[in-house]
């Protein structure tokens, strides 16, 4: 009778685990292709907000901010979507369920964007896309542009909702850069508007070789169940900027000094 008891709790765990994970499949399932879910912001392509125009930095600084903080959190609710979705497809798989031609056509289409080996395991490409895909904290990415535009001022941000510095190598991409060194052939990137900039630059720190660490650092944050710190991810920046670790400490400082604004 014990033993039976015993098997009955087994069955009853293991048909309580395997509703869940339907429960997650059915629930996360996105409405539509992740390709046509694209994040976007109501202002994206009005013209950038003449910046120069304040004349009280404080003021200008927080109009910066709340310029950009709508594209930025568009941005983040649209990757957690993109996460959940890949980890109800991880679950369907685990529990040895195929994926339909539609699922398995949005994580085909995750792998390219996000640049993931595709002749690796299929737990191995799941484990590589929570990886990049996953949130970059705003204040982060707030002082990170203020920085890289002088507060919306650079005439990349200005014409071409660049804020981020962001290269491109297509000739005619962009903004051919004044100090361009000799033989280089690289351009500043311009966007058509504010929400295709911001997903270009999260896209490039979640898939990015040079931003590895930076990911490493938010992987470690998420398995032991910790804040992804704004501070603790700028750390994986070092490679931005030539400026390296001063760059870093530039960063660190802008998030201290303006906390309150954020």
């Amino acid at each position: 009778m014990h033993n039976l008891t015993h098997k009955l709790k087994i069955i009853s765990l293991a048909s309580l685990s395997l509703f869940l994970v339907i429960l997650l499949i059915v629930f996360f399932q996105r409405p539509s292709s992740l390709v046509e879910d694209f994040p976007e912001v109501e202002h994206a392509s009005e013209p950038v907000p003449d910046f120069s125009a304040y004349t009280d930095v404080t003021e200008k600084k927080q109009a910066f901010f709340d310029y950009l903080r709508p594209a930025v959190e568009s941005q983040n609710k649209y990757l957690l979507r993109v996460r959940q979705f890949v980890q109800a497809m991880q679950a369907k798989v685990t529990h040895g369920e195929g994926l339909s031609e539609s699922q398995q056509a949005d994580i085909d289409w995750l792998v390219e964007e996000y640049r993931v080996d595709k002749d690796q395991g299929i737990a191995e490409i799941f484990a590589a896309l929570l990886r990049r895909i996953d949130v970059i904290p705003a204040e982060l990415v707030l002082v990170q542009a203020a920085n890289e535009s002088g507060w919306g001022t650079s005439r990349f941000a200005t014409q071409g909702y660049n804020f981020f510095g962001m290269w491109c190598y297509a000739k005619g991409c962009g903004f051919v850069p004044k100090r361009r060194n000799v033989g280089a052939v690289h351009e500043v990137a311009k966007y058509d508007d504010l929400s295709d900039a911001m997903y270009s630059y999260v896209r490039n720190l979640n898939r990015h070789p040079a931003y590895a660490k930076l990911r490493a650092i938010r992987a470690q944050l998420r398995s032991s169940q910790q804040e992804i710190s704004a501070m603790k991810l700028s750390e994986g920046l070092e490679d931005y900027s030539e400026r390296g670790e001063e760059y870093i400490q530039e960063l660190q400082h802008m998030m201290i000094t303006n906390r309150e604004l954020i």
